[in-house]
């Protein structure tokens, strides 16, 4: 199971977020040896489905964030699908539930010590108190989190993934134990784009994120291995 980073450039995770094979393929060779991690989601995934996890995975650690939310059954047999792949990382809904979350790491551990780590997301990074309240969650978004990521933990995840402005709440509630994956993340004078909760590099590390997922800052950069190297920079040790 993919080990905690021990380095500033080893908690940043750029997200390949594009459906072009060649471009994704471009990224990944400029930015893999400037990272911990690969982030390959639904876009590259639809589009291209295990080759592009295998390219991937031949470069770098595989984040693969496909947020797998499904009857127990069927994210238990997607996760043994996906095994072969060999993903340092794998994500699925908080709010699949107790259930479905404890069938995914039974179905995980059939890869033994090199299993993925097993990521709950809680709250998605673009949504804000007044859209949860629109979906029926009251509360806010830090309440919810903390509701999914108790459930979550306690059901055999290994850590979470939340937006850096509950970092810090989930470090007070549930100690270091889990591994924190943060996306949400925009450096200084950067726009938000779609994310509601966001906060900087260093300000994510500083509350106690693990790693740190950031996406259009880099790729869409004239130099994305520049700017990657950039936000390792401005981390605190």
């Amino acid at each position: 199971m993919l080990a905690r980073p021990s380095t500033a450039a080893a908690r940043l995770i750029p997200a390949i977020d594009t459906a072009d094979p060649a471009k994704a393929a471009a990224l990944a060779a400029a930015l893999a040896a400037r990272c911990g991690a690969l982030k390959l989601g639904l876009e590259l995934f639809t589009a291209e489905g295990p080759r592009a996890v295998r390219a991937m995975a031949a470069l770098a650690p595989v984040f693969l964030d496909l947020k797998l939310h499904d009857i127990p059954n069927t994210v238990a047999g997607a996760v043994r699908s996906l095994l072969p792949l060999k993903p340092a990382m794998l994500t699925l809904h908080g709010a699949g539930g107790p259930a479905m979350i404890a069938a995914a790491r039974e179905a995980a551990e059939k890869a033994g010590a090199a299993r993925p780590v097993l990521l709950a997301v809680t709250v998605l990074t673009s949504l804000d108190a007044a859209t949860l309240a629109a979906t029926g969650i009251a509360g806010g978004p830090v309440q919810q989190v903390l509701r999914l990521a108790r459930l979550a933990l306690e059901a055999g995840a290994d850590g979470l993934v939340c937006s850096p402005q509950e970092v810090a709440r989930i470090r007070d509630a549930f100690g270091q134990a889990p591994m924190l994956v943060v996306p949400g993340v925009r450096p200084a004078g950067h726009a938000a784009g779609d994310q509601a909760r966001t906060a900087t590099p260093a300000e994510a590390v500083a509350a106690g994120a693990d790693w740190i997922v950031v996406g259009r800052p880099i790729t869409g950069a004239a130099d994305p291995a520049a700017a990657a190297a950039a936000i390792a920079e401005s981390l605190p040790a």
